[in-house]
């Protein structure tokens, strides 16, 4: 497809920008400068500031004409029709759901933007060939219920409804923790609609994110072009020990739970940078907790993360391995460790028809810039290295994703930071990507009655 054939239409800066910090007001934490905008965020995923800006995101979608849906866990898709409405839309989607530190623009950009989307279609009369829309799906992060992208899994038909629905939130400060149900249906989001790609298919999902690294900032480049995932695991580790008194009770007698677990936690490490991937612990709680006494157990998390399955597998029955090793050999009177899968997400390839019209919107959009980069080239392909609700749609309908440049690659952070400029480029290079495949559908016949 050349480059002609598709107008050169742009994302407006300015009212981006607004719009963005205008959804922001809902779940605004953490200030860190004196400037309204100079906020984190802390709006878990269907908490009171999650329902005001699912709110907010409808009425200002049907302010667009689009038609508005809900599904069986609150996912909200928002779609402007086409020439050809019979056919599934081309979606673009992220999440508004932040972490509890987190920043004003994972996940929020990507909604946004696809908005921002829609406004320049409405400005400028344009027709597609077919439905375009905008979805928000519920509890990307995983921060409040601990399964990340749960919603785009249960539509995908990965993760069971029931499982999802039975989640219990993790952050709650209370005895009686609440289902994603409970919540759903608290806020009025316990949509009717099934949660399922056969229901409710689509042509595309493209996906317009920061990077939440620092390549494309410390490279000098406006855009990234990424072609898939790596492959992650999520576990929850449990370490049980025997609770007995700290001054009473010998070294050589104790079965110390957090001491095996500390040493499990640090030997992930060496295993992690041996074979090139990545070990996290964000989460180490012990029972009872208490100063003078041994806690009879340890509950854990370990994120593992790698480019390669065959890798990552590796790195599991390495850590496995050497967790059993501390257990019975490194902890005097020994301990028993339990592993429970979180989650599981392949490594993912992009859809290389997407990956090429984000390109292709990319070059066009990138060649009106100054041109800075040593080489000219001022977007470049990329795997990502966290997990996306695109790893989900990509199992059911072809899917890619943009990236932005993210300051000193600080995510999950109020500090947090795209500027106004980067996140208008990424916007007008998912615009561009769409479009382009919009033209692709027609030139090969989806439309045909």
């Amino acid at each position: 497809m050349s480059q002609s054939e598709v107008p050169a239409l742009r994302a407006n800066q300015a009212r981006l920008a607004e719009i963005l910090h205008e959804s922001c007001q809902f779940g605004a934490a953490h200030p860190y400068g004196s400037d309204t905008t100079e906020t984190g965020m802390a709006r878990l995923s269907l908490d009171d500031s999650d329902k005001a800006v699912r709110d907010w995101f409808i009425k200002s979608a049907e302010s667009l004409g689009c038609k508005v849906s809900v599904d069986e866990m609150g996912n909200i898709f928002a779609v402007r029709p086409g020439k050809n409405n019979d056919a599934p839309p081309i979606m673009m989607g992220s999440h508004l759901d932040t972490q509890p530190t987190g920043g004003r623009y994972d996940g929020i950009l990507g909604v946004l933007g696809g908005l921002e989307v829609l406004k320049v279609l409405n400005d400028n009369s344009y027709e597609t060939e077919g439905p375009v829309g905008v979805v928000d799906w519920t509890n990307e992060e995983g921060a409040r219920f601990p399964k990340m992208a749960v919603s785009s899994g249960v539509w995908a038909e990965q993760v069971p409804l029931k499982d999802a629905w039975n989640l219990k939130e993790v952050t709650a400060n209370h005895d009686s923790p609440k289902t994603m149900k409970e919540e759903l249906t608290r806020i009025g989001y316990l949509g009717k609609n099934p949660a399922s790609y056969r229901s409710n298919p689509f042509a595309a999902h493209f996906e317009l994110h920061i990077e939440q690294g620092p390549i494309l900032e410390d490279q000098a480049q406006k855009i990234g072009v990424v072609e898939g995932v790596q492959a992650f695991k999520w576990f929850e580790i449990t370490v049980k020990g025997r609770d007995s008194h700290a001054g009473t009770t010998p070294l050589y007698a104790r079965k110390d739970s957090v001491l095996s677990a500390a040493r499990m936690v640090a030997a992930a490490n060496p295993i992690a940078k041996r074979l090139g991937g990545l070990t996290t612990t964000g989460i180490f709680e012990t029972k009872p907790g208490t100063v003078n006494t041994m806690a009879h157990t340890v509950v854990f998390t370990l994120d593992i993360r790698h480019m390669k399955n065959e890798t990552l597998s590796q790195m599991e029955e390495e850590c496995r391995a050497e967790f059993k090793r501390i257990a019975h050999e490194d902890s005097e009177k020994g301990v028993e460790v339990e592993w429970k899968l979180l989650v599981d997400s392949p490594a993912v390839e992009f859809n290389p028809d997407c990956i090429r019209v984000v390109e292709q919107s990319a070059t066009d959009v990138c060649s009106a810039l100054p041109q800075t980069h040593p080489d000219g080239k001022l977007w470049r392909r990329m795997i990502s290295g966290a997990g996306h609700d695109s790893c989900y749609t990509n199992t059911r309908c072809p899917t890619s994703m943009i990236f932005t440049p993210t300051k000193d690659g600080i995510s999950h952070n109020p500090v947090e930071y795209c500027s106004a400029e980067d996140c208008a480029l990424g916007a007008s290079v998912l615009l561009g990507a769409v479009l382009r495949y919009d033209k692709l559908r027609a030139e090969r016949g989806d439309f045909a009655s």
